[in-house]
């Protein structure tokens, strides 16, 4: 009998089912000793070793699942002011106050300069979406809160504009990302299922919304 034979290689294994599997291997080179008369086996060692590994392993893999991120970060450009926000918003389990602060302000209706609270779960689908995407650029941000007079002026003006948008919630955002083509962006929001998901290639942006999940193009 060898180790071959106790675990198939390149089996899905489930750990504890291993772990069991390599006892028994272990038990079996206890009567194989015996039955030498050697004192010592190099096989028991290494079987044995092999469950101590896969118990930390099962450890360290829970640990790992478990552990939440130990904080929350946007990295935003206004297009259209140039103005830069690089900030940490949520830290320890809640969010802060200042840095939301800074990004509603950010995030201002652009033809008024109104602003407004902007939802936090905006913030975190944005997060996991530049997460996800594994980017390090800044998020290029066309439109984010939009006044109820801007919104009219612009249902007025332009086609595709809701009336009852959400950008007047504060919920809604438009944009793109550097170094991404717009089609990824809008695969890896659609993945997370976060909400709305508005894509817009003529234009050059995707729109994200944390409202009902649906998709659309524009």
């Amino acid at each position: 009998m060898s180790l071959g034979m106790c675990i198939k290689a390149d089996s899905q294994v489930p750990i504890a089912d291993a772990t069991a599997t390599l006892k028994c291997c272990a038990d079996w080179s206890d009567k194989v000793t015996a039955s030498n008369g050697s004192s010592s086996s190099p096989t028991r060692r290494a079987l044995l070793g092999g469950i101590a590994g896969l118990a930390a392993a099962s450890t360290f893999g829970r640990k790992a699942l478990a552990a939440p991120s130990a904080e929350r970060r946007l990295h935003l450009i206004d297009m259209h002011t140039r103005t830069k926000l690089d900030i940490v918003y949520w830290r320890g389990g809640q969010y802060l106050p200042k840095a939301c602060a800074r990004l509603n302000e950010l995030l201002q209706d652009r033809r008024t300069g109104e602003i407004h609270v902007i939802d936090h779960n905006l913030f975190d689908l944005l997060h996991k979406v530049h997460t996800e995407l594994g980017a390090e650029k800044p998020y290029a941000v066309t439109c984010g809160y939009r006044s109820p007079a801007s919104n009219a002026w612009l249902a007025k003006h332009r086609k595709g504009v809701a009336a009852h948008s959400l950008h007047m919630q504060g919920m809604a955002i438009d944009l793109y990302l550097p170094g991404f083509k717009l089609k990824r962006l809008r695969s890896v929001a659609l993945d997370l299922k976060g909400g709305g998901v508005g894509y817009y290639p003529k234009q050059g942006f995707v729109h994200l919304d944390v409202g009902d999940v649906r998709s659309w193009y524009g």
